[in-house]
């Protein structure tokens, strides 16, 4: 990254200051990983929503199973797919959607677990070093080649018409597998998104601030939770007290109405 053109798309402001840059004050680089992030948010987001067939399927399976007669029943006369097979099957597949759709989710909202007892410790530039060299050496290049064998693996399963292993399975096995791709390639795409917004921290002026997705800026540091800001007891309201204070107030104005 041209630091000479990070710096003409964001003046730095007086020495010692910090600017907070504003969506169209963002060099290029900053503006395609928000796009990266909106884009891996989205999909996470959709994948979230797979727990509610899992846990739907999950019960009428678990169900239906104790009933034994009513499952045979169901089978012969309305569906084949009310099968325990099948509906088994079905569950492992919701649980890969949900499981690889929230890959990247999770990286961009920082909810992935880390080993913190030494990067928790470290002063602010030594961590979006700690990133940056993981992202570029470790992450992205691994769930590249990951990528590329899960699109073999899912290419290889349509050509030769993967079935389950079960006489009454599910078929079309590629599908899952193309799912698995997917979510593998929205987890590199989460990697390019930080990684970029790393590459501007350290080698972008360093008194501009803009929303991070892993990192919290040193003036902001213990303030957010998992890219959310962090909620201070101490410093809210009372809600039980404004309620009660409203009421105080509202019966008050009654009677002097009255």
């Amino acid at each position: 990254m041209d630091n000479q053109a990070v710096s003409e798309a964001a003046p730095e402001a007086a020495p010692g200051t910090v600017r907070y840059l504003s969506p169209e004050e963002m060099p290029f680089a900053l503006r395609l990983s928000e796009k990266l992030r909106l884009l891996v948010d989205g999909i996470g987001r959709f994948g979230s929503w797979w727990i509610v067939p899992l846990v739907l399927i999950t019960v009428f399976d678990l169900g239906i199973r104790k009933t034994g007669r009513a499952q045979i029943w169901l089978v012969e006369n309305v569906s084949p797919y009310f099968g325990s097979t099948l509906l088994q099957e079905l569950e492992w597949h919701f649980h890969t959607v949900l499981f690889t759709l929230v890959l990247g989710y999770g990286y961009i909202w920082n909810t992935h677990v880390r080993v913190d007892l030494v990067r928790e410790n470290l002063a602010f530039r030594k961590k979006a070093w700690l990133e940056f060299i993981g992202l570029t050496i470790f992450l992205i290049p691994f769930c590249s080649i990951v990528v590329y064998f899960a699109v073999v693996y899912a290419y290889d399963s349509w050509v030769l018409g993967e079935i389950s292993a079960s006489l009454v399975g599910l078929t079309h096995r590629w599908i899952i597998k193309s799912v698995l791709a997917f979510g593998l390639i929205m987890a590199v795409v989460a990697g390019i998104a930080v990684w970029l917004q790393m590459l501007i921290v350290l080698f972008g002026p360093q008194n501009i601030r803009f929303p991070m997705m892993t990192l919290e800026w040193p003036e902001e540091s213990g303030t957010m939770v998992e890219g959310k800001e962090r909620l201070d007891l101490e410093k809210v309201d009372d809600q039980l007290e404004l309620r009660a204070a409203e009421q105080k107030r509202k019966q008050e104005s009654t009677e002097s109405s009255g």
